[in-house]
């Protein structure tokens, strides 16, 4: 199972939580003091927000899976696409443990394809880019 992943960087966490569980009909999965995450079943969406971005607006879209096996199907695309990768492995971001690949559209959008094995009491490994959070490519 893939479960779409959009990531919004916002300017007032709680205003932004309270407007995104209104929207969604539920609390968020994860709450923490700069970051909420609701993996929703319908629609099939690992929706999150945090304070992390350097702007308010869309971070990055993705595309979550279930395995490494997945995650190389999808990277295998991805290279099909003759688009340029950058692979993370056993990383820390937005409070999980996850393996995976960055890469941006013909636009620009970043895209991370990734599979979450663990949580973290951390953010992340490192500082936000200009880009945006810190699981944002570089």
């Amino acid at each position: 199972m893939k479960r779409l992943h959009v990531h919004v960087s916002v300017q007032n966490l709680d205003n932004s939580i309270k407007f995104y569980s209104s929207l969604f009909g539920t609390d968020p999965t994860v709450l923490k003091s700069d970051y909420a995450k609701w993996l929703l079943e319908d629609p099939k969406v690992n929706f999150a927000i945090s304070t992390r971005g350097n702007k308010p607006g869309l971070d990055h879209l993705g595309i979550q899976v279930e395995s490494n096996a997945e995650l190389a199907e999808v990277t295998g695309r991805l290279k099909n696409a003759d688009a340029a990768l950058e692979k993370q492995e056993a990383t820390t971001c937005c409070y999980a443990k996850s393996s995976k690949t960055w890469t941006a559209d013909p636009q620009g959008v970043s895209w991370e394809t990734f599979h979450t094995f663990g949580t973290s009491t951390v953010y992340g490994e490192t500082a936000p880019s200009d880009e945006g959070a810190c699981c944002t490519r570089s």
